[in-house]
């Protein structure tokens, strides 16, 4: 998995593990909820200062963004 997917992946994991929205998401880190569902796809680069807000969005830190999954870990099909 490229750190694009990963950060894609944890993103998404983090949210879904919280309970919150893409709407909701968006209002906490301040972006606009359409960057998130790309984001979650994979399909923008965020920059730092964005990772930085969803990190703190999410109540995690930016190296959580990064972390690789584990073995036994396999990706939510959860709705978004």
């Amino acid at each position: 998995m490229s750190l694009g997917g990963i950060v894609a992946r944890n993103i998404r994991r983090l949210r879904l593990e919280r309970g919150l929205s893409q709407e909701a998401l968006a209002v906490d880190a301040g972006i606009d909820r359409t960057y998130v569902s790309r984001l979650e796809r994979g399909l923008e680069n965020p920059t730092v200062s964005v990772l930085e807000k969803l990190a703190r969005a999410l109540s995690s830190n930016i190296e959580e963004l990064f972390r690789a999954p584990r073995a036994a870990e396999t990706p939510s099909r959860s709705p978004v």
